[in-house]
């Protein structure tokens, strides 16, 4: 871990800075001394005792900076013991991941020295948040210089600050030379090979590391299907019975697929150490609030929020709302297919190319209105998650990731399932699937690539000026850095990362026996989206701080939820086809009977393969029981030890 930053004008450093922590410019005095003592503070007085020192930005364009920007360090003894403190897993000698202790630190591999390469920046940053994050109120009532801002014996001071405006922002610097490195390996180079997820992961942690995992492997996964459905679309493109068999194939490649990355992940997580991590306490979310009362689980003193009060904010307004957005969607849609009807008369009575080409503008501006639509839900839906007043932020995320789930999936395929089962037109129904596969591409492209690319490089350019003519030819790197990555947007997470590849699946594994260039479609998006996301998460971010993962967490459910449905649609698929209704000519309950005793037989076999394939491969599941074995040997030595030192003192 080496960074060539200075934290004063005179480029001497007394420590490492690896957090900037930025609280309002009109922040009293006695309130950030006393932060700072707090900071500082040695943990046996119940402070942090971390380094941090006051990093002083120029005068901006007439107007006075920010003074109250700090950059936070530690030294790397207390960066090991802060190790110990979060459970951090690591690589022992005997190849076994082990949680970390300070008095066993020679166990582990690649300790040497001092300790100071042991830990990778993004676990150090880690450390950092986490003891931040854990620095609480003691006697203290209130903030000084802020009587009205209450504090709450042993909870977050932090969190406090941060709900209440007081702290603007704290986040992880990044680290030039590291970035240079894991750039030109991850996205500068064009390359047909896997993507350095070791290097993305002690970079930028556990958390987003899966998510390259996942986009990685769902991407090479699509390949059979892709090569599959090129000579299919080539050959058999207008022979609609023919989708049978790649109906088949994908209820097979749904199944299997899922099952196959639960095993991936496992493996991902147990050499990243956090397979067998346990989770941390979690603190109430910044925006928490309520009324005082008495935690059952802490049996303290602080802001307490009535579970039927939010159960009521959830049934009375959460949920008509979400029924009343559902409503306007399918309204909509209803809009949609009128157009349509509109562009086929037109056609039928003047076929020509220009009538040609207005058949699908329909599909196209339903797309752009679908993609706003759900940009627009999605603001709407955080609010709401945000009103509901959730206590912890696991608690908020599950309620947001259901209320986007079913929104969206409505959004995006109601129409597809009612021009299949309702209209029964296979023929609008590939069309539909193409232009709104294609449309939401290009739009996710543009607003997800080329927009914040440009926005970049004109903020890049802005400060990177202002800061020349201000302090002339000077070197400050840790200033210019500071300023630039105070003004990058902040990284919200992985949530519309999955969410677009749970959209993209469900095209896919619902209906692309009808249109199979579906999965092609999605290879090259994916491909694509690596080198986009890459270059976001390098060049347009703040730099994240690391999330311990030990799997992809709720999106698992929903990719396995649309598998599911992916069954039933495909089985429906193919008892609409010709090919199947001609063995059934004049007993159509009979072909409804067959269809609903496959679908059910197909959803038993998935489930049997689920519960036959297990989700943590053999070798790493003898390596958890050994160390669970170990640990209650040393359980058992400990008592004796304890036991016989008992003995001698009664004697």
């Amino acid at each position: 871990m080496h960074l060539d930053l200075s934290v004063s004008d005179s480029d001497v450093s007394s420590f490492t800075p690896l957090v900037v922590l930025e609280l309002a410019d009109d922040t009293k005095a006695e309130a950030i001394t006393w932060l700072l003592n707090r900071i500082r503070d040695k943990q046996q007085n119940g402070g942090a005792e971390l380094l941090v020192d006051q990093v002083l930005l120029p005068v901006q364009d007439g107007q006075k900076s920010n003074p109250n920007v700090f950059v936070v360090g530690s030294t790397s003894q207390r960066l090991l013991n802060g190790a110990e403190d979060v459970g951090l897993f690591k690589e022992s000698q005997d190849g076994t991941m082990r949680g970390f202790t300070y008095a066993n630190r020679e166990s582990f591999r690649d300790f040497e020295g001092d300790g100071q390469a042991f830990l990778s920046e993004a676990e150090c940053q880690y450390i950092i948040k986490h003891e931040l994050d854990t620095l609480r109120a003691k006697h203290e009532e209130h903030v000084p210089g802020y009587p009205k801002l209450k504090l709450y014996p042993g909870k977050s001071v932090v969190r406090r600050l941060q709900s209440k405006g007081v702290l603007v922002q704290y986040f992880p610097l990044h680290n030039k030379e590291d970035l240079k490195r894991l750039s030109f390996s991850w996205y500068k180079k064009i390359k047909l090979s896997f993507q350095p997820l070791d290097d993305i992961r002690r970079y930028f942690g556990e958390g987003l590391a899966l998510y390259f995992g996942f986009l990685e492997y769902f991407t090479f996964a699509l390949v059979p299907m892709a090569l599959i459905g090129i000579p299919y679309y080539l050959f058999d493109w207008e022979d609609y019975d023919k989708y049978v068999l790649f109906a088949v194939f994908n209820l097979v490649w749904s199944t299997v697929f899922l099952e196959v990355w639960k095993r991936c992940s496992a493996t991902l997580a147990y050499g990243w150490g956090t397979l067998n991590r346990k989770k941390a306490f979690e603190e109430p979310r910044p925006g928490f609030h309520g009324a005082l009362g008495i935690n059952p689980v802490t049996e303290r003193e602080e802001p307490v929020y009535s579970s039927s009060k939010r159960q009521l904010r959830i049934y009375l307004v959460s949920v008509p709302f979400v029924l009343l957005c559902l409503y306007l969607s399918f309204y909509v849609m209803m809009v949609y297919f009128d157009m349509e009807n509109w562009a086929i008369s037109i056609y039928t009575e003047n076929p020509n190319v220009a009538s040609g080409i207005l058949m699908f503008v329909p599909s196209i501006i339903y797309a752009v209105v679908i993609e706003i639509m759900n940009l627009l839900y999605r603001y709407a839906a955080e609010f709401l998650t945000n009103w509901e007043n959730h206590r912890l932020e696991s608690s908020f995320q599950n309620h947001l990731v259901l209320k986007v789930l079913v929104f969206n999936f409505v959004n995006c395929f109601a129409s597809l399932f009612y021009i299949a089962f309702v209209m029964q037109d296979m023929v609008l129904l590939r069309q539909s699937l193409a232009t709104l596969l294609i449309t939401s591409q290009i739009l996710n492209q543009v607003m997800e690539a080329f927009l914040p690319y440009w926005l970049q490089r004109r903020r890049n350019k802005k400060v990177h000026k202002r800061m020349r003519r201000l302090m002339g030819d000077k070197e400050l790197p840790l200033l210019e850095q500071v300023q630039l990555e105070a003004e990058m947007n902040t990284y919200l997470g992985t949530f519309d990362d999955y969410l677009e590849q749970f959209l993209l699946f469900g095209y896919v594994s619902l209906f692309s026996c009808v249109y199979p260039l579906a999965a092609v479609l999605v290879v090259l998006n994916n491909i694509s989206e690596v080198y986009s996301d890459a270059f976001k998460m390098c060049h347009v971010f703040k730099r994240p701080f690391s999330e311990p993962a030990a799997n992809i967490g709720v999106w698992q459910l929903a990719f396995e939820t649309m598998s599911v449905i992916a069954v039933v649609t495909n089985c429906a698929l193919i008892g609409l086809s010709p090919q199947v209704k001609a063995y059934f000519p004049e007993s159509e309950t009979q072909l409804i009977l067959i269809v609903v005793a496959t679908e059910h037989v197909l959803l038993a076999f998935k489930f049997i393969l689920a519960f036959v394939i297990p989700d943590v491969p053999k070798h790493i599941q003898v390596k958890l029981d050994k160390l669970e074995f170990d640990s209650l040997e040393a359980l058992k030595k400990r008592k004796i030890l304890e036991g016989a030192e008992t003995g001698k003192y009664m004697e």
